[in-house]
C-alpha cells in the first residue's frame, strides 16, 4: 500500500460522500471522478504506484476532536461543537459539566483523563470505541471474546489473540483517529484526512490507532475478476456518457426538492426498507412517480396559493427536465447501479483483512459482518465506500444514544 498522505481539505467538519452519489452530486464532472477512484482503488489493490490511499471507517461514537488548542497551549477535548459560534472546548471536567449532559459527558470525563497521556501535539480527531464500562465478555462465534458496541457494529476480540486482547481489556478508553487539524486558531482550523499516531506515546490506559488500512500480502483481484471488473467499468462509461448532459442538468437542479435531492431521497427509501437497487427500468417509472407524488403532497399541505404555487413551479420546473429525459435518467440511474457493482467488488476485497471482529448483533446472537465502509483518497478529492445495504440502513434506523454537541 502507498503511504497514506495527508490531503487538505477546506471543509472543517471533512463531510463525505457516498461514491456512487456524485454523479448526483457533481453530474458528469463527478462520474468520472467515482470511475477515477474505482480504478485506482483496483491500482491500490494490486500493488501498483499511484492507487488511492485507503482507510478504514470505523464505527465509533461519539466523534472526539482533542488536543493542544493552538490559542493557548492547553489540553482540550469535545465534540463538533468545538466550531460553534459559541465553542464548547473543555479543560476541565467543570468545563465538560457546563457544556455537556447525560453519556457524552461522561465519555468526555473518561477522555480527558486519559488522552494527555499520549502527549499529542496539535489538534486530532477519533472516534470513540469504547470506555471501562462498554467491554464484557461474550461467546461470540465460538469464541470467548471482549465485545464492545459504540454505535451499530458489535467489534469483539477473541481471548486467544492475546496481544490485541490484553491491550483492550486493560484499557480504560478505545480510540481510532482518523483526522487531523492545523490552524493558529480553532476557528481557522483546517482538515486533513489521516492522523499519524506514530509519535504518540504508549499508555496501558489508552488503545488507539491510526484509521489506515492495513493491506495483507495479496488481497488484490485475480485475473477472472479483474476481467469482470474491467467489464464492469466499462459499462459504467458507456452509460455515464449516455447520462451525461442530463445529469448535469439535474446538478444544475438546486434546492431541498430539486430533481438530485430527491433522486437520493429515493434511493435512500430503498436503503432504509433494505431493498436492494437493481431495476434500472422500474426504478425509472417509480422514481417520476415518487417526484410528483412528493411535490403534490407538497402543494396538499400549503393552505395559501402564494405557496402552493411556490411548489407547483418546483414541480413543473423538474418535469421539464424529466419528461424530454426518460431514456438518460434510465441510463443515469443505470450508471448508479454499475457503479455500486463495482463499489461492491472492491469491497469484498478491502473486508478481507480485519485486525478486530465486527459483527451485527441480533435476536439470535452475533452475525459476522464487514468494517463499515473505507475512506478513499485520490488526487485532492475523498469519498467513502459503504455497504449501504448493511450500514447505511442500520444506521438509518438505529437510535442513537448520544445527545447533541
Amino acid at each position: 500500500m502507498q503511504g497514506f498522505k495527508q490531503v487538505l481539505l477546506e471543509d472543517r467538519n471533512t463531510h463525505l460522500e457516498h461514491l456512487e452519489d456524485e454523479i448526483i452530486n457533481n453530474g458528469s464532472s463527478g462520474a468520472r471522478t467515482s470511475i477515477e477512484f474505482l480504478k485506482s482503488i483496483k491500482k491500490m489493490l494490486q500493488g501498483g504506484k499511484g492507487g488511492s490511499n485507503v482507510s478504514v471507517k470505523w464505527d465509533g461514537a461519539p466523534a472526539i476532536f482533542c488536543g493542544i488548542n493552538p490559542e493557548n497551549g492547553r489540553f482540550f477535548v469535545g465534540t463538533k461543537s468545538i466550531f460553534n459560534a459559541t465553542p464548547k472546548i473543555n479543560y476541565t471536567v467543570s468545563d465538560i459539566s457546563r457544556n455537556h449532559g447525560g453519556a457524552l459527558a461522561d465519555k468526555l470525563a473518561v477522555a480527558l483523563k486519559y488522552l494527555p497521556s499520549l502527549g499529542i501535539k496539535g489538534v486530532i480527531q477519533g472516534d470513540l470505541l469504547f470506555t471501562d464500562d462498554d467491554k464484557k465478555m461474550a461467546n461470540v462465534n465460538g469464541e470467548k471474546s471482549v465485545v464492545f458496541t459504540p454505535n451499530t457494529i458489535t467489534y469483539a476480540v477473541p481471548v486467544d489473540s492475546t496481544s490485541m486482547f490484553n491491550r483492550i481489556r486493560s484499557a480504560k478508553i478505545g480510540i481510532i483517529f482518523h483526522t487531523s487539524y492545523k490552524g493558529k486558531t480553532i476557528k481557522t482550523m483546517k482538515a486533513s484526512f489521516g492522523a499519524s499516531v506514530g509519535g504518540l506515546r504508549q499508555n496501558k490506559n489508552v488503545f488507539f490507532d491510526d484509521a489506515r488500512y492495513k493491506q495483507a500480502e495479496d488481497p488484490g483481484l485475480s485475473k477472472g475478476e479483474e476481467k469482470r471488473f474491467d467489464a464492469i467499468i466499462r459499462m459504467a462509461e458507456g452509460s455515464i456518457y449516455k447520462a451525461g448532459a442530463f445529469i448535469d442538468k439535474v446538478k444544475k437542479d438546486q434546492g431541498p426538492l430539486s430533481l438530485g435531492v430527491q433522486l437520493k431521497t429515493f434511493f435512500n427509501t430503498y436503503i432504509r426498507s433494505g431493498t436492494k437497487i437493481g431495476n434500472a427500468k422500474a426504478l425509472t417509472n417509480n422514481f417520476e412517480v415518487y417526484f410528483i407524488e412528493k411535490l403534490k403532497k407538497e402543494i396538499d399541505s400549503r393552505k395559501t396559493d402564494k405557496a402552493k404555487q411556490k411548489f407547483k413551479e418546483i414541480l413543473e420546473v423538474g418535469m421539464k427536465i424529466l419528461r424530454p429525459n426518460r431514456q438518460n435518467l434510465y441510463f443515469a440511474i443505470a450508471s448508479y447501479i454499475t457503479l455500486q457493482t463495482a463499489k461492491s467488488m472492491l469491497l469484498s476485497k478491502l473486508n478481507g483483512i480485519q485486525s478486530i471482529g465486527s459483527f451485527m448483533r441480533t435476536g439470535n446472537g452475533y452475525k459476522v459482518t464487514s468494517p463499515e465502509g473505507y475512506v478513499a483518497i485520490n488526487k485532492g478529492n475523498a469519498v467513502k465506500l459503504v455497504d449501504r445495504l448493511v450500514f447505511s440502513q442500520a444506521n438509518f434506523n438505529v437510535a442513537k444514544d448520544w445527545v447533541r454537541g
